[in-house]
């Protein structure tokens, strides 16, 4: 008797399956597809593809040159600014984005005051245009309301010129090797 309802239980749950398989496949037809229009063999439908500008190929730019492969190890200016502000906590480092997020960082003199840089690569050159550095500085008070605000000035000028130096060192020992 057990058994006699576990398969019943079964046969339903399968005929249910069988029923929704059924009506979300129908849906899954073109519009308004005429066979007489419809090419059969699989030859002229890419003809006819290519002809109209769709579908891709897949090796037709394999000979044209080899692919320019960039890692952020092999990236100057990436491991200059990685290095520069290694003391700092990151919240985001993602190379391919070019963009690199500190976490608030305060130094054990004064607590109430913390600081995050962000530093966005604009390109992978050395040059003094290449990154946009921003320092922002969170003022706390002793009832823990915090002040952000951006600021330029000596530290962000300072942090600039610091990548920027370590970048050329560091492109000047790869030229050597």
């Amino acid at each position: 008797m057990l058994k006699l309802r576990t398969l019943q239980k079964m046969k339903n749950k399968i005929s249910i399956i069988i029923i929704f398989a059924l009506i979300f496949l129908n849906s899954c037809g073109l519009p308004g597809a005429d066979a007489r229009k419809v090419v059969v063999s699989g030859k002229d439908r890419a003809k006819k593809n290519s002809e109209e500008g769709r579908g891709f190929r897949l090796m037709e730019n394999m000979n044209k040159g080899g692919t320019n492969f960039e890692f952020a190890s092999s990236n100057e200016l990436w491991r200059a600014s990685l290095d520069t502000i290694d003391f700092m906590p990151l919240t985001t480092a993602n190379y391919s984005g070019g963009i690199i997020v500190t976490d608030w960082y305060s130094d054990n003199e004064n607590l109430n005051e913390s600081i995050k840089v962000t530093i966005r690569f604009l390109t992978n050159e050395i040059r003094s245009d290449a990154i946009n550095l921003k320092v922002f500085y969170k003022d706390c008070t002793s009832s823990n309301e915090c002040v952000v605000s951006e600021r330029s000035g000596n530290l962000v000028n300072e942090l600039k010129k610091q990548i920027l130096k370590k970048a050329t060192a560091y492109k000047k020992q790869s030229e050597k090797k």
